[in-house]
């Protein structure tokens, strides 16, 4: 099942460049949120509303070298998937724009 991480456009591309994702929260929390697919809107509109420079990271969890655990860290019912290390851009299969319809992010692509 593949991993969804939200970062923006310029992030991505820095990214890109440097072979490795590390977004600046790693170094106090130790891990990068993810999402599974059918999560990925709702975190959209709870955390990035009005953003437009974003991307989708989706991630392959096979290609990480390092473990990723499900858990809550928030009080909710529902599990996220966290990775607990560096993203190598060699684990990202695809950098998913996204697209807006109104005041929402319109539904990630479904995982294949």
């Amino acid at each position: 099942m593949r991993l969804y991480h939200i970062t923006s456009e310029q992030e991505a591309r820095s990214a890109t460049q440097a072979g490795e994702y590390t977004p600046a929260a790693f170094e106090r929390e130790g891990f990068i949120h993810c999402s599974y697919a059918h999560q990925v809107r709702a975190t959209l509109n709870r955390i990035f509303r009005g953003r437009t420079d974003l991307v989708l990271l989706e991630i392959d969890p096979a290609l990480l070298g390092c473990k990723v655990v499900e858990e809550n860290l928030e009080g909710g019912a529902e599990l996220f998937p966290h990775v607990y290390g560096r993203l190598p851009m060699t684990a990202v299969v695809k950098v998913h724009p996204f697209p807006i319809d109104g005041p929402e992010f319109s539904a990630p692509p479904q995982a294949k």
